[in-house]
């Protein structure tokens, strides 16, 4: 069945529409492995590879990272696949996904088309990385909405290129997992879920970053709508206090358990779900003067108090 629409009917949808999407079945899992041991929850520790700072090699920072106590990193794609998959059997470290590098340069929303064609085939890319890497989903921005690509010409423009790379992901066994960003488009849970739905394929799910709804939602409320669909997690702080005072970006300068994320909320919400798939730090503050080393171990440390809440 072809799910896509067009303008007029986007704008015609109601709020009922995209309430009865959320109790659609996704059709698939969270994740295909349930992993045995993640914390002290049962929630595998990563991190995501572009966040860490430092001229350190591949080898070396993956290294570090499986020092501090992470069980896995989420390299981003375009990277020497050599190179990662050394590190990789060198450390023992999983690659449970992989960032598409391509999809803010490239979006698939792009009124050109031979931009979205460049995004495409970086998703393509990922995926075929994901798949060397044994990762089992591709983290995608599908695009912006702006002053020249409009709501509804977003929803169209990134589901057709999207479809075209679902094939190659069925065949690889790799999902496409979409994540909230703040690029003003799918901006509630039950039209996220709708959307993944229409590809009817198990092929297409969610990357779900906590952190990026605190400015606009709360994360409990999506991560109970989303239920199956979510893939994987990124785990970022935010803190309202400092969005309100010095801008909205800075909400993200504040150190985990100090913002305004109700982890004991959001835990039991995952646990409802029974979410038993990976946790992915994002970190997106460094404090100034602390080494790469003593900083991976800190995050290790606040990811274990937040999975123990």
């Amino acid at each position: 069945m072809n799910t896509s629409l067009n303008r007029r009917d986007f704008l015609k949808l109601g709020g009922g529409a995209l309430a009865m999407a959320a109790l659609q079945p996704a059709g698939l899992a969270a994740e295909d492995k349930a992993p045995a041991k993640m914390g002290q929850s049962g929630r595998k520790k990563a991190i995501m590879y572009g966040t860490i700072r430092g001229d350190e090699s591949v080898l070396e920072k993956f290294k570090m990272i499986k020092a501090a106590g992470f069980d896995g990193v989420e390299p981003n794609s375009g990277m020497n696949r050599e190179e990662v998959l050394k590190a990789r059997d060198a450390t023992g470290l999983e690659i449970p996904s992989v960032c598409d590098s391509v999809h803010w340069a490239k979006q698939l929303t792009d009124p050109n088309p031979t931009a979205r064609e460049v995004g495409l085939e970086g998703l393509k890319t990922a995926l075929r990385d994901c798949k060397a890497y044994g990762g089992t989903s591709v983290l995608l921005v599908p695009g912006s909405v702006n002053k020249h690509v409009s709501y509804a010409e977003a929803y169209t423009r990134s589901q057709a290129e999207i479809r075209k790379a679902v094939p190659l992901a069925e065949e690889l066994g790799v999902k496409i997992a979409i994540e909230n960003v703040w690029n003003d488009f799918l901006l509630s849970p039950l039209e996220a879920a709708r959307y993944v739905d229409e590809f009817n394929s198990p092929a297409v799910g969610w990357h779900f970053d906590i952190g990026n709804v605190v400015a606009y939602g709360w994360p409990e409320q999506w991560i109970r709508v989303l239920g199956k669909r979510i893939q994987k997690l990124h785990i970022k702080e935010y803190s309202r206090k400092r969005r309100d005072q010095e801008g909205r970006w800075k909400g993200f300068a504040v150190e985990y358990l100090e913002g305004d994320n109700d982890w004991p909320t959001i835990i039991k919400a995952l646990d409802e779900i029974s979410y038993h798939g990976w946790a992915i730090a994002e970190p997106a503050w460094w404090p100034e003067g602390v080494d790469l080393p003593t900083r991976l171990n800190q995050i290790v440390g606040k990811m274990d108090k937040i999975f123990s809440l």
